[in-house]
């Protein structure tokens, strides 16, 4: 895997999209078709998938795709690291001065892209993150009532404000999120980070679907008390965050 940024000569763009991906092969077609149809014609942009160790076709099938869509890039983690640092391998690499995100099984739906998008640039430099938030989702109950429960503990001790963090569709300046302290489940603390930081959030309402082919990679399980102490961690960090002294210098 490599973190250089690609060759000077490569077409500059605005707006950088972001996909982590695991065993998604036939997930890959279908959202990068969804992804251009949204953003052709609004900004100069680029697609970076972050194939995260896939042991599927799912390599095989973004070259395909490289052949005839020059601004699809592909990274791939030599093995599976988990969605943040999929996320934060694709933001690192990343030419735009914005980058939004997206899961990589098409429950997210691209279309809402654009108004992710334009939040950050209508936000004055004041909004550091555009976060998508699910209605009407279409996962089973069992898993929404995991979610809402968690959702809530969160929002009782980090008081972020928001009620859905668990929405793949995000967008945020490149250089917040590449300035926050990292660590893994990072994009599920979003919100709490960019206010540590001291930039507002702006909520997209999102229409949530089913995937298109497969089953989840990313689960809830194998994350759960790794979750608890990560909530303890950025409790802390919010805690510890002191005002940033103005600072002049003299010659």
């Amino acid at each position: 895997m490599s973190s250089d940024l690609p060759a000077p000569e490569a077409a500059p763009v605005d707006v950088s999209i972001v996909v982590p991906v695991r065993n998604e092969q036939d997930n890959v077609a279908p959202l990068i078709a969804e992804i251009t149809a949204a953003l052709d014609g609004r900004w100069p942009y680029e697609i970076i998938y972050v194939n995260d160790g896939s042991t599927d076709a799912t390599p095989a099938r973004l070259a395909e795709l490289m052949q005839t869509r020059a601004n699809l890039r592909r990274i791939d983690h030599a093995a599976s690291s988990g969605q943040s640092a999929a996320v934060r391998t694709g933001v690192r690499n990343a030419r735009g001065s914005i980058v939004a995100t997206l899961d990589g099984d098409g429950q997210n739906n691209p279309a809402f892209l654009p108004n992710l998008i334009s939040a950050i640039q209508d936000g004055g430099g004041r909004v550091g993150l555009a976060a998508g938030q699910r209605v009407g989702r279409k996962d089973t109950g069992f898993k929404k009532a995991q979610s809402k429960i968690a959702n809530a503990v969160r929002n009782a001790i980090l008081k972020d404000g928001t009620r859905d963090t668990g929405c793949g569709l995000k967008a945020f300046p490149r250089d917040v999120f590449l300035s926050m302290p990292y660590f893994d489940g990072l994009h599920r603390f979003l919100p709490a980070l960019v206010r540590r930081e001291g930039f507002d959030i702006a909520y997209v309402d999102v229409t949530d679907r089913p995937r298109h082919s497969g089953v989840s990679n990313y689960g809830f399980f194998d994350r759960l008390w790794i979750g608890i102490m990560d909530l303890a961690g950025v409790w802390w960090l919010i805690r510890r965050k002191r005002t940033t002294p103005v600072a002049t210098e003299f010659k």
